[in-house]
């Protein structure tokens, strides 16, 4: 039943004091396993890549592709994915908060069939409630606007069938949200459930920031919903001004009441809601054009400092 390749991908910036106890936990959990292990350094600007080279001396099975500069998270998967060999592919951070001992549970999950083995958080005690509650916001407003159901509750850590992963590549798309691209052709999916455990070390490196221009970048993947919602709201501004003006015309000319000409507070009202829309009508229009930009460009998705045991 362990007649297969499998591959480890672990994206990695600033993750120095994690590695070590990570493999600890890691090794203990593959050893039985054909298996690689993949660092993808985002950039790190710490002693990430020296731990890892130090690791990698040790056992030629641990392997590091290091970028020239921070190019993000969802690329340095992407790496992962197109230099991983095995017949299964296992995606995981590195700051153990999820646990490598379910891995023998995604690995029985796909002997079962399922080319998708989602590992799904049944608790997050560890999280914040300001971050478990902006992850349902997302989720849920992501699957509103998306043509196709996206999991709940899961993040990076998967495990993908090699058929899997070579469509991944063959996409052409600049952008990448894998989280919506493994979701979207809809392979034979399942998934196991595990306890969200404390970050080991360090600080997340997805403050609120960063989690909006994510969540910006799944929602303009995968949906043109905002552009149409746009154009809605541009009619509802409409006839909420023709209404007003209607209403304003009766009275003055048909009731004699009222004073045709706007007090400030209305004018006011009228200037800062029609420029609102305006301008979220642009910034939804804009964050299109950026796609299409990045597209025409076709520069490479990474650039590689250097690779070890590769």
């Amino acid at each position: 039943m362990n007649n297969f390749f499998l591959s480890i991908i672990i994206p990695v910036f600033n993750e120095e004091k994690n590695i070590k106890p990570l493999l600890k936990r890691l090794l203990k959990v593959v050893k039985k396993y054909n298996f690689e292990i993949i660092f993808v350094s985002d950039g790190s600007t710490d002693k990430t890549e020296e731990v890892i080279k130090n690791e990698a001396k040790k056992e030629k099975r641990i392997k590091l592709i290091s970028f020239l500069r921070n190019f993000g998270h969802q690329m340095a998967l992407f790496a992962g994915y197109e230099h991983a060999k095995g017949d299964v592919i296992i995606s995981l951070d590195a700051d153990l908060q999820d646990p490598p001992e379910i891995i023998p549970k995604m690995i029985e999950a796909w002997q079962k069939g399922a080319k998708v083995v989602y590992a799904k958080r049944e608790e997050r005690k560890v999280d914040s409630f300001l971050k478990k509650i902006t992850a349902q916001i997302f989720y849920n407003l992501l699957n509103f606007v998306s043509d196709v159901p996206i999991p709940s509750d899961v993040g990076d850590f998967r495990l993908l069938d090699r058929k899997v992963v070579e469509f991944l590549k063959g996409l052409c798309e600049k952008p990448r949200f894998l989280r919506g691209l493994v979701a979207w052709p809809s392979f034979p999916s399942t998934f196991v459930y595990f306890k969200r455990e404390k970050r080991l070390f360090g600080k997340t490196h997805y403050p609120l920031p960063k989690m909006v221009n994510f969540a910006l970048e799944g929602i303009t993947a995968f949906s043109i919903k905002p552009l149409r919602l746009a154009t809605y709201l541009g009619f509802l501004t409409s006839f909420f001004a023709i209404l007003i003006i209607i209403v304003k015309s009766f009275q003055h000319f048909v009731l004699k009441q009222g004073d045709w000409l706007p007090g400030w507070a209305s004018l006011f009202f009228a200037i800062v809601f029609l420029g609102g829309v305006q301008l979220i009508t642009i910034g939804i229009i804009g964050e299109y054009v950026g796609k299409i930009y990045q597209e025409i460009q076709k520069r490479p998705n990474y650039l590689v400092k250097e690779k070890v045991n590769l």
